[in-house]
């Protein structure tokens, strides 16, 4: 049995009392993310890369356990973290929601943190957002109690309280930024990235990093069918990115059929890596690069964005 497969397995055995604590002892160790921590440098919500060794991105998974154990076995994520090599496993939130075993990704990914807490970044999406931007459906609570009896409702509120800790993004030194959904289109700093939880709502930050989208046909922004976050044009991208001296955003929140699409003139990778049902997406996509590549656009990355 493989080392993810014996993490899937607990996932499925795990009583209540069992998923109870690795909440909690996850939501410890992320609450505890701060300064210099391993190749890493964490303030507020933000983490810093230097751009050294491999990532693997992994894109919304919606519940989709067999995705998720694909992709960690085909990128040998866990044998090159055991071996201790440099390389960052990120994933780009929404972890449940819309599959029932959402609960188990979510045992699975905080498993992968609690074993390689230096080497695996869980970031949030707007499926793990705040009580005033809830997604719908929002099926989690459902998929808890379906899993835990009377005790899931509990585990729920745990499991709420774990998501305020979750990253924001990832910038990794002159190559890209890392985030859900869409750009902080007011941004001016750092700090805003660092702090939008803390400025939210009295700023739109927290809202547009979770739930905003690109578009090709606007300039400036626009408000998003979604009924949260905002549409942004090319020019809000070229503007964040410039700010953070990136060449450019790799991003999630969108369902695409290939699993990935490359959009504002390169400057956007999008990534999907759920199948099946409500998508029906043919392909699921996740990233694996090595962060010392100098990178012009996403373009840069699509022999590096794996369809599956």
């Amino acid at each position: 049995m493989t080392e993810f497969a014996e993490i899937v397995r607990q996932a499925f055995k795990t009583d209540s009392a069992g998923y109870t604590c690795l909440i909690e002892e996850t939501a410890e160790l992320l609450a505890s993310e701060e300064g210099q921590i391993g190749s890493l440098h964490i303030s507020g919500r933000l983490v810093e890369a230097q751009p050294i060794g491999e990532a693997i991105v992994v894109g919304d998974l919606h519940g989709d356990l067999n995705s998720l154990r694909y992709l960690v076995e085909n990128s040998a994520f866990i044998e090159k973290a055991t071996q201790n090599k440099e390389i960052l496993l990120i994933f780009l939130g929404d972890y449940g929601d819309r599959g029932v075993s959402s609960p188990e990704v979510y045992f699975s990914a905080l498993t992968l943190k609690q074993q390689f807490p230096q080497k695996v970044v869980l970031l949030r999406g707007n499926h793990e957002g705040p009580d005033d931007l809830l997604a719908h459906p929002h099926d989690l609570p459902d998929n808890l109690r379906m899993k835990f009896g009377g005790e899931g409702s509990t585990i729920y509120l745990k499991i709420r309280e774990l998501f305020s800790y979750l990253h924001l993004a990832v910038v990794v030194e002159g190559r890209c930024v890392i985030i859900h959904g869409g750009v902080p289109s007011s941004a001016s700093s750092l700090d805003d990235l660092k702090l939008a939880h803390i400025s939210h709502p009295i700023t739109r930050h927290f809202e547009e990093i979770l739930w905003s989208d690109p578009s090709e046909t606007t300039k400036g922004t626009l408000p998003s069918p979604r009924g949260a976050g905002r549409l942004f044009g090319e020019d809000v991208t070229a503007k964040f990115l410039n700010m953070l001296k990136v060449k450019l955003l790799i991003r999630g929140h969108e369902p695409v059929p290939n699993g990935f699409k490359i959009s504002h003139n390169g400057k956007i990778l999008t990534l999907f890596s759920r199948k099946g049902a409500p998508y029906f997406n043919s392909f699921a996509a996740y990233l694996h690069f090595d962060l010392s590549m100098e990178l012009r656009n996403a373009y840069s990355l699509s022999p590096y964005t794996h369809q599956f």
